[in-house]
């Protein structure tokens, strides 16, 4: 089980596949941001915040579908769960292709949405199929080290498209992804579980293991933490593209400063995996906590007594330091939620997915709908989400945090 399978692809091949699956979800989200102002304006969107309902909308689908795909994969195997998340994924772009009013667009967001979590949720099963132990872990490493790469290129990936054709073919280009990931996927890859140890579809069990997240003090806080840390980082993703393009006018040239944001989580990954064993999940995250929201609240209160305006170095250094600390919670508090559940590891972690995407997406939507031309309520969401982050955390440790 270390090694794939016979016939089946290289360690090479293998991440590489893994890496494009799970990639889809951010590749959906970034590369639509330049194209924002044309979908809105094709669309008929009178209200410019309303164009982030494009992000929004997919993460709800996401959210929905996390807490479906996990038990569905255990139930009729890892393939034809993907198959069928796929195929759900290629059906939401096309209509969003097709759309002819902002409606039929936001529906196709939601399926797409909902048919990425099938490919994102059954890949993290399926290594966990096939590698255990420290393999395993090499082998995440190395599927992350490709993920993190795409929300960095992702802009300027739409932004290129969009020089060249209209904004309906970046789905196009998505939706070509997907198929190719889709007959590579189906001709590579060997089901990994086998019929013998695959379980039957339940609800009871899916509620079950909700109640179970819930009551559980560990899981249920870290879930919350992580929901409102990560709804600070929806609000970032939905209005980004106004406050660079519209707020700073960088026109063109925020794929840039877009993907230079994006690399600070991908340092804090690897910052984390240095770290974490010496010092622990939670000592990393406190501190992780603590400077995102002193950060925030400093920058904060400049932004206030500047009327609303900071400077682009210092929006980009409060951005740098607010990300690589997101990027250390994002990697520990899932984590932290998954110890007490490891004896229903792979449902646990589709419902902890899902808790955790509709609380961040309440508090993400809101964040954006408020964008009034400056920076003001993104900066105070991260400061007001980082602090009650912080009280969860307390609140669910209940026992002195080492300072």
């Amino acid at each position: 089980m270390n090694t794939p399978q016979e016939n089946g692809p290289g360690l090479v091949e293998f991440v590489t596949l893994m890496a494009i699956m799970t990639s889809l979800l951010a590749l959906s989200i970034d590369a639509m941001l330049p194209a924002l102002p044309q979908i809105g304006a094709e669309l008929g969107v009178e209200n410019e915040n309303h164009t982030q309902l494009v992000v929004s909308t997919l993460f709800l689908g996401f959210a929905v579908g996390q807490i479906l795909f996990g038990p569905l994969s255990d139930s009729i195997g890892r393939k034809p769960a993907v198959y069928i998340g796929l195929m759900i994924f290629v059906l939401g772009d096309a209509i969003s292709i097709l759309s002819t009013d902002f409606n039929m667009m936001l529906f196709g967001r939601v399926l797409q949405g909902f048919g990425v979590a099938g490919p994102r949720i059954v890949t993290i099963a399926l290594v966990r199929d096939k590698f255990a132990g420290r393999e395993m872990a090499r082998i995440m490493s190395l599927i992350m080290m490709v993920f993190i790469i795409v929300p960095a290129i992702a802009p300027a990936l739409g932004q290129g498209i969009l020089f060249l054709a209209p904004w309906r073919f970046i789905f196009g280009f998505i939706l070509s992804l997907a198929v190719t990931a889709f007959v590579w996927f189906a001709l590579r890859q060997p089901e990994t579980l086998p019929s013998s140890k695959r379980v039957s579809f339940s609800v009871v069990q899916i509620f079950a293991s909700i109640r179970e997240t819930c009551v559980n003090r560990t899981a249920f806080g870290y879930t919350i933490a992580a929901g409102l840390v990560f709804g600070a980082f929806i609000g970032y993703l939905s209005s980004a593209q106004q406050i660079f393009q519209v707020q700073y006018g960088l026109g063109e040239r925020f794929p840039l400063f877009f993907g230079s944001l994006a690399l600070a989580i991908g340092g804090a990954s690897y910052f984390n995996s240095r770290l974490v064993i010496r010092y622990g999940m939670r000592a990393l995250s406190w501190r992780a906590l603590q400077v995102l929201s002193g950060v925030s609240a400093v920058f904060y209160l400049i932004t206030f007594v500047s009327d609303g305006w900071l400077p682009l170095w210092a929006l980009m250094l409060w951005g740098a330091l607010s990300f690589f600390c997101i990027g250390i919670l994002f990697a520990n508090f899932n984590a932290l939620a998954m110890e007490p559940l490891g004896h229903i590891a792979g449902t646990a972690a589709a419902v902890i997915g899902s808790l955790t995407s509709f609380v961040s997406l309440a508090f993400g939507v809101y964040i954006g709908q408020i964008y009034s031309g400056t920076a003001l309520p993104l900066i105070g969401g991260f400061a007001v989400l980082g602090i009650a982050s912080m009280a969860v955390m307390l609140w669910t440790e209940r026992e002195e945090i080492q300072a």
